[in-house]
C-alpha cells in the first residue's frame, strides 16, 4: 500500500522485547503513514505508554521528550545486575529488609532534586559511540553527574520474602529508573536492580488510554485511524489564542500581528476557516513583551 499523508497521535502500549523504533515502524506500516516519530525511548525490556506522532504532529514531539514521566518500577532487593536491570548478570548482594519501615526511611532521600550518574548501559554518546558499546567491551567511561527531580516516589507493594518492591515513580526528563533502583539498593545496604518497568504516564497522557500493538494490528484501517488524536493534543497544556481572519492570514504567510491585549507567552493558535466561523488549529505562536504575535511552529497549509 502506498504511503499516505496522515496526521495525529497514537497512544501505544509498547510490548516487551522490542525497541521503541521497531514499535514505531510497525505502527507506521499499519497506518501506511509517510512520516512518523516517537516521543521518548523505552528500552526493549520496558513496556507501557509510548505516544507516537504522525505527519504534522511530529512538529510537537519535542515537548513530549521534555515532559515529566511516570513509571511503575519493580525493584528486586538483595541482588544486583551488571546492567542495573534484568538483562544483565544477576548476583546475590545482601538481605532485603524485613519490614517496609526501613525502606520508607530510605526513600525520603530520593524525593525532590537528586543527583544521578547515567548508567554505562545507556544510549548516551561518548566520542560518537553509545556508552553501552563501551560497556559490552568492558570499558568504563567517566560520566558527569546530572540533576533530576523525583516528583513522587511511593510504595505500591512489598514482598519481603522475595525482596520485590514495586514503586510508583513520577520524575523529570532524563531520569534513569535503573540508576534509581541501584541507588536505593546501595542506600539500603542490600543491593538492588530494576526487574521490571512500565511507563504509566507522560505529560497529560495515561497508559489507561493506550492500545497494544497486537490489538492495533487486528483493527481495520479506518478503525486504526479513528484512534489517532489530533496534533494539538500534544500542546493542550498551553493557553489558547484565537486569531481573526486578518491575523490568521498574517500568521499563515509568515508575518507578525499586533496583539497588545495579550500577555507575553506561548500559545496554541486558532484561526478562521475561509468562508466559515469555525476555528482551526494553526500551531504555536508567541507574544513578546512588545505585544507582537509571531509564529513559532505552524502546521503545513498544504
Amino acid at each position: 500500500m502506498a504511503k499516505r499523508k496522515i496526521d495525529g497521535v497514537l497512544l501505544l502500549d509498547k510490548p516487551f522485547g522490542i525497541s521503541s523504533n521497531n514499535a514505531l515502524q510497525k505502527a507506521r506500516w499499519l497506518l501506511s503513514a509517510e512520516k512518523a516519530g516517537h516521543t521518548g525511548v523505552l528500552d526493549p525490556f520496558a513496556t507501557g505508554l509510548l505516544p507516537l506522532c504522525f505527519g504534522e504532529a511530529t512538529k510537537f514531539a519535542q515537548r513530549m521528550l521534555d515532559a515529566d514521566k511516570g513509571y511503575r518500577a519493580t525493584v528486586r532487593l538483595g541482588q544486583v545486575s551488571s546492567t542495573l536491570d534484568g538483562e544483565g548478570e544477576i548476583a546475590d548482594s545482601g538481605v532485603a529488609p524485613a519490614d517496609l519501615a526501613a525502606i520508607e526511611a530510605v526513600l525520603t532521600r530520593f524525593r525532590g532534586e537528586i543527583d544521578q550518574v547515567p548508567p554505562m548501559h545507556s544510549a548516551l554518546k561518548f566520542e560518537g559511540r553509545a556508552l553501552y558499546e563501551y560497556a559490552r567491551q568492558g570499558v568504563e567511561i567517566e560520566r558527569a553527574v546530572r540533576r533530576v527531580t523525583i516528583h513522587a516516589l511511593d510504595v505500591l507493594s512489598y514482598d519481603a520474602g522475595g525482596g520485590v518492591l514495586v514503586l510508583d515513580v513520577r520524575c523529570s526528563k532524563g531520569t534513569y529508573i535503573r540508576t534509581l533502583a541501584d541507588d536505593i539498593g546501595r542506600a539500603l545496604g542490600c543491593g538492588a536492580y530494576l526487574a521490571g518497568l512500565v511507563r504509566t504516564r507522560t505529560a497529560g497522557f495515561s497508559l489507561d488510554d493506550a492500545i497494544g500493538l497486537d490489538a492495533f494490528g487486528q483493527l481495520e484501517l479506518p478503525q486504526r485511524e479513528a484512534l489517532l488524536l489530533p496534533a494539538e493534543t500534544l500542546v493542550i497544556d498551553l493557553p489558547e489564542l484565537r486569531c481573526d481572519e486578518a491575523d490568521t492570514h498574517r500568521m499563515l504567510h509568515g508575518m507578525s500581528a499586533r496583539r497588545p491585549d495579550v500577555a507575553p507567552g506561548t500559545f496554541r493558535l486558532y484561526g478562521t476557516q475561509q468562508s466559515t466561523d469555525n476555528a482551526r488549529f494553526l500551531g504555536l505562536g508567541e507574544v513578546g513583551a512588545d505585544g507582537v504575535l509571531r509564529s513559532k511552529r505552524l502546521l503545513s497549509t498544504a
